[in-house]
């Protein structure tokens, strides 16, 4: 294999990194990151052959390797795993579009619904959209950019940045929109509706789906369905969980949990995951950089890596000056109404929001951990350099207008993030 991976990985020059056997072999011998084997006949083996099914795990976008064997620029490595950094270059869209049924993937894409549609496309996806159709979205990375992941079910086109699990005893509330504030019922949302979407149109899916998205949740439902139907899906769900609580829950968003002792063990492993060390950064310009950032970023952010995250909420206006939304949709309180502004930023937020646990429309903060490594910045993907992001040239109206005016102030700040871990010195 060692020297099939110095070729050009073509079919020619590297027959066995090709062959459909030498994938099943890996698959099975667990070497696959975040592909696993399933149970595709019912005797009770986790093992996959050719037509066989196989399951997504969510170490698929948290878990990178070391890079120790192979690593292929901008793309994916062969190595010893690593779980817990997110995994920046995965093409998730492109990966789905793989799928031998896409169009499963519905409720996690940009659809039309009541004659609208929200997200990167201006043109959303229907029931009766084809598998080609579906398809060409996902591969388009304009509008599923690469290292980003659509994980709410709301027909809203807004995959947003993988993030890290690593430390996570340090960061709440959890989701973009800061929807949750209990990890485990983050992992179980994950497991009953991202890793099995047919729950959705249970009974206690379209109840959340109601409550969360109006006409529109009921339309996804409907749509969702019929596409099951037409692609001759059936004997769903699949995941195995027990029915509890009630649909729109935050434990039980579809009326069903995992097994709580899992979660709760899934909890205690991704808090004692350690945070990669931070880059090795020019140290003077890094102490500059540190008394810059307490001087200018510290209403949001810690100095000192290895405190919690602040838990607050910056409100859409203070992130992104230009939003100007108007409502969708009217919901019942405490949840606020459906709300849509021009432009992408918000798209995340449109339907999800922490209203429904009495908390304000926002962002959480994010673990400013392992940075050096991110090609993008802002959950959108939107902001290619951390230098970019910081660089005033972007406007006082631009998403996180928060900047460093000075070119050679904000490369100290740059270098000071850049080797930031949860050893460094520093204080609030």
């Amino acid at each position: 294999m060692a020297k099939e991976l110095a070729t050009d990985l073509s079919p020619q020059n590297a027959p066995m990194l090709n062959d459909p056997k030498t994938t099943l072999k890996l698959i099975n011998a667990n070497a696959v990151v975040g592909v696993v084997a399933v149970d595709s006949n019912g005797d009770g083996k986790l093992t996959v052959e050719a037509g066989d099914k196989v399951g997504i795990a969510c170490a698929i976008c948290h878990t990178i390797t070391d890079k120790s064997v192979f690593d292929l620029p901008k793309g994916g490595s062969i190595g010893r795993r690593i779980d817990g950094p997110a995994n920046n270059n995965l093409n998730m869209g492109a990966l789905l579009a793989m799928a031998a049924n896409s169009r499963a993937y519905y409720p996690n894409l940009q659809a039309e619904l009541g004659g609208k549609t929200m997200g990167r496309t201006p043109k959303g996806l229907t029931k009766d959209s084809t598998e080609t159709e579906v398809d060409a979205y996902l591969n388009n990375p304009q509008f599923y950019p690469v290292g980003t992941f659509d994980e709410t079910a709301d027909g809203n086109g807004n995959p947003v940045a993988n993030t890290p699990f690593f430390r996570t005893d340090l960061a709440a509330p959890w989701g973009t929109s800061a929807s949750n504030n209990k990890l485990d019922d983050i992992a179980n949302g994950s497991y009953t509706i991202n890793l099995d979407l047919t729950t959705l149109v249970t009974p206690e899916g379209r109840q959340m789906l109601k409550a969360t998205g109006g006409a529109a949740g009921e339309e996804l439902a409907n749509n969702y369905a019929a596409i099951l139907k037409a692609t001759r899906v059936t004997g769903y769900p699949f995941v195995k969980a027990a029915m509890m609580g009630h649909g729109g829950e935050a434990a039980t968003p579809v009326g069903r949990r995992v097994d709580n002792k899992k979660l709760l063990d899934l909890n205690a492993y991704t808090d004692s995951l350690q945070s990669p060390k931070g880059a090795q950064v020019d140290r003077a310009a890094s102490e500059r950089g540190r008394e810059l950032f307490r001087q200018n970023c510290t209403t949001c952010h810690n100095v000192d890596q290895s405190k919690p995250v602040p838990p607050m909420i910056v409100d859409m206006k203070t992130i992104w000056p230009e939003y100007s939304p108007s409502v969708v949709a009217e919901r019942k309180p405490p949840m606020s109404p459906i709300q849509n502004s021009e432009g992408v930023f918000d798209d995340k937020m449109i339907v999800a929001d922490a209203s429904d646990r009495g908390e304000k429309r926002g962002v959480a903060l994010p673990l400013l951990l392992d940075l050096a490594r991110k090609p993008y910045f802002l959950h959108d993907a939107s902001v290619p350099t951390l230098e970019g992001l910081l660089d005033n040239s972007r406007g006082d109206k631009a998403p996180h207008p928060f900047y460093i005016s000075n070119a050679a102030e904000r490369s100290d700040v740059v270098q000071f993030l850049k080797g930031l871990d949860t050893t460094s010195k520093g204080t609030l």
